[in-house]
């Protein structure tokens, strides 16, 4: 499985987990989901995958569009109103 390097910003209550704002990962993922799976094995998330929309390079995309070297990956969290 080929190594790939991705940038992964944080927000709200997942900055909060992850004890940082984002940061540059190499990871053998394939898609979101499974990224989001191995960094939920590294940080204390609480939120389940289906709960969260994910942005690839800027744009909201499905949890299993493929994921290529030098992507910019956004998990967002639910937000509160008021």
């Amino acid at each position: 499985m080929p190594e790939l390097t991705i940038r992964v910003q944080y927000y709200a209550l997942l900055r909060e987990q992850a004890g940082r704002s984002d940061e540059t990962l190499t990871t053998g993922s394939r898609d979101a989901r499974e990224l989001y799976a191995e960094l939920s094995e590294r940080y204390p998330f609480t939120l389940p995958a289906d709960m969260l929309r994910v942005a690839i390079n800027a744009e909201f995309g499905e949890w299993s569009q493929p994921l290529k070297s030098g992507d910019a990956v956004v998990f967002v969290p639910p937000v509160a109103g008021g």
